[in-house]
């Protein structure tokens, strides 16, 4: 970045995803010189249940630092700093004796409290969360996880109220991990995901605590985004590592795009669809049903954003190829959408684990309509990849509500995520949408994030203003869809939606 760096200052990102690890090695110049990468197992318990394997996890994480160590010839001497992304809200409660965990993660797609989450509705606690914490009761917050574990594993409640235990988001399990115990901490993006933080304040709020019934000591230290998260133990990774930056994957992805402006736009398409607006440090609440959330943290002063979030992106496109078996790979999509036949309209909604933003119904139910006679997978291939874009709209129609200045919301918006790499996807967003479509160069934008946050607070890497000039455009798509066809379409996505959503009497 500057002469001033010298060219050893390398920095690690582990970024830890929903299928997959990552690491990456990053110069001083913020290029990645050597990655690895491994895929782990999801564990389907019971129809509705998500699960990891801790230790599985966390394999994944050694073995793909010390190869992207390993492939860049590097020691750990040459690494300034280490970063961590993580897949947000995912829940782990461990001994703290030992670091084995009590139970397996409870992955963020999870729905097993939704029952929790009803009571907590029908108690009357919706309005007080929303006011503390920008969020809305839903099985996918850490909170209520938290809550299941402690009454449902045996012994694991009076085992908290001892001390004994240690919660944490992905995130902080590995910190606990990587320093051997010495440090048990959050930082704040993954602590204001887990119903139990005030994100006006930054702190764990004793009314949510209270009210989830969980122990305080249960609970991580919040910190900063950029600042200091204790060593690596030295037989790890081959010696002392910093651990510098860590930020929930989606905010690290937002730092990642350059997206430091209030009013500018990531989105990123994986597994989930997740839409970011920064706001600033301006703390805006959502009238239209999106989420508060803390983009980052640094110095003490918090960041924040508007979030929309979409439970089935990728995630449609798996089923595609491993439920149904229509694929063999998630690249020949785009090829069949583009072959499909325009006579038919089709729709899936993908509502495998219910829907997110804005309508937060976690009993919603995939469904298809518009098959005929002669529907071949192209058209549900179309369908699946169209729903991104439909359920896009959804959301960014909601933020240009929420926003004070919703001509400056639709200047920047980037993409990146495995499925941006699909350019029928991504020009049927920019028609959908009716906005540019920027889609950058390098797209593991997760790992560049916390990568910047690490040397950041390393001093590797310049002031936000200057990383910002770094950010290379690969493609922009434009819209050109006719508005009356795109507006008809749209409206039947709507329809589509309604049939999917619960009955309001039930």
């Amino acid at each position: 970045m500057t002469a001033s760096h010298p060219a050893h200052a390398h920095v690690l990102v582990i970024d830890q995803g929903t299928t997959s690890t990552r690491a990456i090695v990053f110069d001083h110049h913020m290029h990645p010189v050597a990655q690895a990468q491994e895929e782990f197992p999801q564990i389907y318990a019971q129809p509705g249940w998500v699960e990891h394997n801790p230790e599985t996890l966390w394999a994944t994480v050694l073995g793909t630092a010390r190869a992207a160590l390993q492939k860049a010839g590097l020691a750990a001497s040459d690494i300034a700093a280490l970063g961590i992304a993580n897949q947000r809200e995912t829940t782990l409660i461990w001994e703290r004796s030992s670091g084995r965990p009590i139970h397996n993660a409870i992955v963020w797609q999870d729905r097993r409290t939704a029952s929790i989450c009803d009571r907590l509705e029908r108690d009357g606690h919706a309005e007080l969360i929303a006011e503390r914490t920008g969020l809305r009761i839903d099985p996918y917050f850490s909170g209520t996880k938290i809550s299941w574990m402690l009454d449902q594993v045996p012994g694991a409640r009076a085992r908290a109220e001892r001390g004994e235990l240690a919660f944490g988001t992905v995130d902080s399990f590995l910190i606990w991990r990587l320093t051997g115990g010495r440090v048990h901490a959050i930082d704040a993006t993954n602590a204001s995901r887990t119903l139990l933080c005030d994100i006006r304040s930054g702190t764990w709020d004793p009314d949510l605590v209270r009210l989830l019934d969980i122990p305080v000591s249960l609970l991580p230290e919040i910190r900063d985004s950029a600042g200091s998260f204790g060593e690596t133990l030295p037989e790890l990774l081959g010696g002392a590592i910093a651990i510098r930056g860590v930020a929930g994957d989606q905010q690290a992805a937002l730092i990642g795009q350059c997206c430091f402006s209030p009013g500018t736009i990531k989105a990123t398409y994986g597994t989930g669809g997740f839409i970011l607006l920064n706001t600033g440090t301006e703390l805006k609440r959502s009238k239209h049903r999106l989420l508060s959330t803390i983009a980052w943290q640094r110095n003490g002063v918090r960041h924040y954003a508007l979030e929309g979030s979409i439970f089935s992106a990728g995630a449609a496109v798996q089923w595609l190829r491993d439920g149904l078996g229509l694929v063999e790979s998630s690249a020949e999509t785009g090829r069949l959408a583009e072959a499909a036949d325009p006579a038919q309209t089709l729709y899936l909604v993908p509502a495998f684990t219910g829907l997110g933003a804005p309508h937060w119904d976690s009993r919603a139910q995939a469904l298809i309509t518009g098959i005929t006679r002669g529907t071949t997978k192209k058209e549900l291939a179309r369908a699946t990849l169209e729903s991104v874009g439909f359920q896009t709209r959804d959301l960014l129609a909601a933020m240009l509500a929420d926003d004070d200045e919703p001509d400056r919301t639709r200047s920047v918006f980037r993409v990146d995520g495995g499925m941006s790499a699909s350019n029928w996807t991504m020009q049927f967003l920019a028609d959908t949408l009716d906005m540019p479509i920027d889609r950058p160069a390098f797209r593991e934008t997760t790992a560049m994030g916390a990568g910047y946050l690490a040397g950041l607070d390393a001093g590797v890497y310049p002031e936000p203003e200057i990383f910002e000039r770094q950010w290379k455009l690969d493609r922009r798509f434009m819209p050109n869809a006719v508005p009356e066809d795109r507006d008809r379409r749209y409206r039947g996505w709507q329809r589509a939606v309604k049939l999917a959503l619960t009955p309001q009497d039930e």
